[in-house]
């Protein structure tokens, strides 16, 4: 028996051609006028899309109004009428900057709608020694000028709520606005860290505070001695029905650990009150002044370089 063999890969090409683009084309089409025919294509579906969405974001706009943006802080001038006493704002400060941004223009609206005079000094420590809080505002102190009569001492990420709080001049004492019974985190009778308002006297006649406290914490239980020491009475706010939502908190402990670590004496220095140093021994240099408006809020930046003794405080290192 013979066999007859086929052909079947000749007769599918002439079949694939003779259908091509289901006999839109015709059997003999030059591969240029293929890529014209697909560009033109392409064009016209490009254009139809066009259209089509321009149309669905008309009719999107038309069913929902448009947001208002969030309202941005009022920029306002201090008055002299407010009063013949002008507050330094002391912030101790190191790479904290999304918390900047919302505690400067906060800061500014708050104290101006209470018609309390002010300025607001960023003391950035910008050396490779651990953070110190205490030095920071001895530098503040020293930097902030004669236009300013009385400081707060104050955290970069605790912001007022309350309209009621007092932030003026604490002429009998050391006023205390972030009191235990309103922090929302440390309730101990001795705090006196987050927000301290003093008279430029009365924070000389403490000494300002230690310069041995580096890393983070101490140093405001360390502070408290000294307002004791200097015969000082402490008050705090009174009439205030807002508790633990006096005060928003705005740092987040899981993104920004905090220096806790003890090292060596360090662990025995921590509770010991410091009789020679404080606000005249603090040794600093200004690497830069700048004056800055954060959402239209004026303030100024020192970049500062701290001093160490390594004979002294050798834990304002990492070994």
């Amino acid at each position: 028996m013979y066999l007859t063999r086929r052909k079947p890969a000749l007769y599918l090409r002439e079949d694939s051609r003779s259908g091509l683009f289901l006999g839109i084309l015709p059997r003999k089409c030059s591969i240029f006028k293929l890529f014209l025919t697909c560009l033109l294509l392409g064009f016209l579906s490009m254009l139809w899309l066009q259209f089509s969405c321009t149309g669905d974001v008309k009719r999107h706009e038309e069913r929902s109004p448009k947001q208002p943006c969030p309202p941005v802080p009022r920029t306002i001038s201090e008055d002299p009428s407010w009063g013949p006493h002008r507050l330094a704002l002391l912030i101790p400060f190191r790479e904290r900057f999304e918390e900047l941004l919302s505690f400067v223009p906060h800061m500014h609206q708050y104290l101006s709608e209470k018609k309390i005079r002010h300025h607001i000094f960023i003391i950035n420590q910008v050396d490779h020694y651990r953070f110190n809080r205490a030095s920071l505002i001895n530098v503040g102190f020293l930097e902030s000028g004669n236009e300013t009569d009385y400081i707060a001492m104050h955290d970069v990420d605790l912001l007022p709520l309350n309209p009621d709080l007092d932030y003026g001049f604490p002429e009998r004492g050391p006023f205390h606005v972030a009191s235990p019974e309103l922090h929302p985190l440390y309730h101990y009778k001795t705090y006196v860290g987050g927000i301290l308002l003093l008279t430029k006297q009365h924070y000389e006649l403490c000494n300002g505070m230690s310069n041995r406290f580096w890393g983070w914490g101490r140093e405001d239980d360390e502070f408290y001695r000294r307002i004791k020491g200097a015969g000082l009475q402490l008050y705090r706010p009174s009439g205030i029905t807002t508790g633990y939502q006096t005060f928003r908190h705005i740092h987040d402990p899981a993104w920004r650990k905090r220096d806790q670590k003890r090292i060596a004496s360090q662990k025995q220095e921590q509770f010991k009150v410091d009789h020679e140093g404080g606000l005249h021994s603090v040794q600093y240099r200004v690497e830069s002044r700048s004056e800055l408006t954060i959402g239209g809020a004026p303030c100024t930046v020192l970049n500062i370089l701290l001093d160490c003794d390594m004979s002294d405080t050798p834990w304002c290192v990492f070994n």
